[in-house]
């Protein structure tokens, strides 16, 4: 039988698909409908260093084949991260990345310094890509000598665990910013995050979001998200966490053979909690008849 396993950043995954960060929370959001263990992993909300309540107004909207989210990074902040969600964390059976944001190069720096000692936690990804806060995220990862400072300055202060520097789409050359981040340091690369757009209310005259831009997910942006997979793969060797509009085993597939070492699933939970179980089942029926013993055999093959 075919074996659904993967290596990760030198961690052991029975199977490649990891919750991306703010779909699944601290790893409550979907406990009625199954255990986030049955994943190979998930990266938790995104975190800052002081407590934020997100952005005002609506904050998502659907859109044709995806979703509008302007969420703004509400979470709890770094202490009541430590004294009330790590604790929760001891018993994973999964891989638990740590999603750290900032303002500023500053930010990055208190978190990744706490980080580093967290032992619930296995990876950290270093958001230098969110398009819906008012200032940080997406422009630290737009230009490569920005996106490679705050990877070299955090890299410095993290000792124990990997670094995974997400990349923003909405860069001019991602492949450019891929190649920067991996010569400051970065172990591992997430990609990708989601696109800037925006809807307006055509009754109410206005913007449907209360911060007006969002980022758009979903299967609209499967095509870009594969093309600058594939485009970051070959400008570099290190292990990729992709995702981007993966709805079914078709997507999930296509995605490793662009080179995809392991694979992000947000969106499709939304519509459908279940979806992860479907194309965990759907992808050991494929790997079945097509005689793959081990996803190895097809990460990356179409390049070849």
């Amino acid at each position: 039988m075919s074996n659904l396993s993967i290596n990760f950043l030198n961690h052991s995954l029975k199977n490649p698909l990891i919750a991306a960060s703010g779909t699944f929370g601290f790893g409550e959001n979907y406990q009625e409908f199954f255990s986030p263990d049955e994943l190979g992993g998930m990266v938790l909300k995104g975190l800052t260093p002081e407590p934020r309540s997100g952005n005002d107004g609506i904050r998502l909207a659907e859109t044709p084949s995806g979703m509008l989210n302007s969420i703004g990074l509400q979470n709890p902040g770094l202490e009541y991260f430590e004294s009330h969600i790590l604790p929760t964390l001891k018993n994973a059976n999964n891989l638990r990345i740590a999603n750290i944001n900032g303002k500023c190069i500053e930010d990055y720096e208190i978190l990744a310094a706490r980080a580093d000692s967290w032992e619930e936690i296995d990876m950290i990804e270093l958001n230098i890509s969110c398009p819906n806060v008012k200032e940080g995220g997406m422009a630290f990862g737009t230009v490569p000598e920005i996106a490679a400072e705050v990877t070299k300055r955090v890299k410095a202060l993290i000792h124990t665990k990997p670094l995974i520097v997400k990349l923003s789409p909405n860069a001019m050359d991602i492949g450019a910013v891929a190649h920067a981040v991996e010569n400051a340091g970065a172990d591992g690369l997430s990609l990708i995050n989601t696109l800037l757009g925006m809807a307006i209310d055509i009754k109410q005259k206005k913007p449907v979001l209360g911060n007006i831009f969002g980022g758009l997910s979903g299967p609209a942006v499967k095509p870009i998200a594969l093309r600058m997979l594939w485009q970051v793969r070959q400008q570099t060797s290190l292990p990729i966490l992709a995702g981007g509009g993966i709805f079914n085993v078709h997507d999930a597939i296509e995605f490793l053979m662009a080179g995809a070492d392991a694979l992000s699933i947000g969106t499709a939970f939304f519509s459908d909690p279940l979806v992860a179980q479907k194309i965990l089942k759907d992808l050991q029926e494929y790997m079945d008849i097509e005689n793959i013993t081990s996803l190895k055999e097809i990460i990356g093959i179409a390049h070849k």
